[in-house]
């Protein structure tokens, strides 16, 4: 099998730390050049990817923001000249009981979670088809197949992505395009970092956690390896489930 990527160019979104920023390393210890996206832009992220002799480029963007949304596709293109791989990872939650969920917290999860990544696959999969293909990965949650509680704007917006990973795996398959997604389980970032504050909520998580722990970002490196690279060609609309678990119990 054939994990390498080299010569490669991968677009990650949210590159700046946590989850993106371990997939990032990932990707470029695996061969590829990073063009990383983010609202702070890259952060040391670049410098860890150029000391591996890989090449950087950051672009600063607000995926909150719908007006900027249409270039951005055109920018990350523009950086090396084309993307082979796309890692849809940024994402923001806002936390509140449901009767209380105001429509400025849903539609500000909508725009980053859900709007700006379906403008951003859409706009980098126009030019993977004359390429002849490539991988797009798109970050889910385990509440991907749950109800959750006190997020729903956050748990509709991963339903919504799971299920645009499954049309766009069906209508690109013919040029190619292999589209999946991973859901991650419980993970030490800033988006649970409120959540981790509150102890009887932590500890009836980890109680449904067979492997005692909570997820770090290092445990979606090789997931990601392996989605973006040729040893992946036959996976297609599947959802890697990456939670020690959880969803077992």
């Amino acid at each position: 099998m054939n994990f390498s990527l080299n010569g490669k160019i991968a677009v990650v979104t949210g590159v700046s730390r946590g989850l993106g920023q371990a997939m990032a390393l990932a990707l470029a210890e695996a061969g590829a050049d990073i063009v990383g996206v983010g609202l702070r832009g890259m952060g040391d992220t670049k410098l860890q990817v150029e000391a591996m002799g890989r090449r950087a480029f950051e672009i600063v963007h607000d995926l909150g923001d719908s007006d900027a949304a249409p270039a951005l596709a055109g920018q990350c293109i523009a950086a090396f000249g084309r993307v082979d791989i796309l890692v849809n990872n940024a994402g923001i939650i806002r936390l509140s009981p449901a009767e209380e969920h105001s429509a400025q917290d849903f539609d500000a999860v909508m725009a980053v979670n859900l709007r700006s990544l379906f403008l951003l696959t859409r706009d980098i999969a126009k030019q993977m088809i004359p390429l002849g293909g490539g991988k797009i990965v798109n970050i889910c949650s385990v509440q991907s197949c749950r109800g959750g509680s006190g997020d729903a704007a956050y748990v509709a917006s991963k339903h919504a992505v799971h299920g645009l990973t499954r049309a766009w795996a069906n209508e690109w398959a013919k040029y190619h395009i292999n589209v999946n997604a991973i859901a991650p389980g419980y993970m030490v970032t800033d988006n649970t970092a409120t959540l981790r504050t509150k102890k009887d909520a932590v500890a009836a998580i980890d109680a449904q956690i067979p492997m005692g722990r909570w997820g770090v970002p290092e445990d979606l490196m090789g997931p990601v390896v392996f989605l973006s690279s040729a040893a992946s060609d036959y996976v297609n609309g599947h959802m890697l489930v990456v939670d020690g678990g959880y969803l077992n119990c």
